[in-house]
């Protein structure tokens, strides 16, 4: 499933790069993030807790912020396994100046299994943008801080 947009911050790109790369932030806005620990180089152990219909659970995993080209971009990975089956994400953040502001532009590959695969893509699909939507609101109040 292609998970894409953009949104546009109020900051330069330098500022809204940063805070986009820095893992205590992204531990404030990932939606149900209860653990994002260094584990080496741009690798974080994770520990998420969703509770949004068949999605519902605790899931596990690692994220890694890799081809960094800062203030343009970075590839985020996202792997995650819970009781409710397995999350894999890969995908790509660009940050586009425009003026004083900042255009994010994101383009995931997501790969759902097991039970929560059954759901079916269309409210996959759903819950993905509400999840986003989510991180990215938290992010916009981060940025603006």
């Amino acid at each position: 499933m292609k998970v894409e947009g953009s949104r546009r911050f109020a900051a330069p790109r330098p500022r809204v790069y940063e805070y986009f790369a820095n893992h205590q932030v992204l531990a404030r806005c990932l939606p149900g993030c209860e653990k994002l620990e260094p584990e080496g180089p741009d690798s974080y152990a994770a520990v998420m807790r969703v509770g949004i219909a068949a999605v519902k659970g605790t899931y596990s995993g690692r994220v890694e912020v890799a081809e960094r080209e800062p203030p343009e971009r970075y590839r985020l990975k996202v792997e995650a396994s819970g009781t409710a089956g397995f999350v894999n994400m890969d995908g790509v953040l660009a940050f586009v100046a425009d003026g004083d502001a900042t255009e994010v532009r994101y383009d995931f590959d997501v790969q759902v299994g097991g039970p929560v695969a059954a759901v079916g893509q269309r409210v996959l699909g759903g819950i993905a943008r509400l999840l986003v939507g989510q991180f990215f609101q938290a992010m916009e109040r981060e940025v603006a801080a």
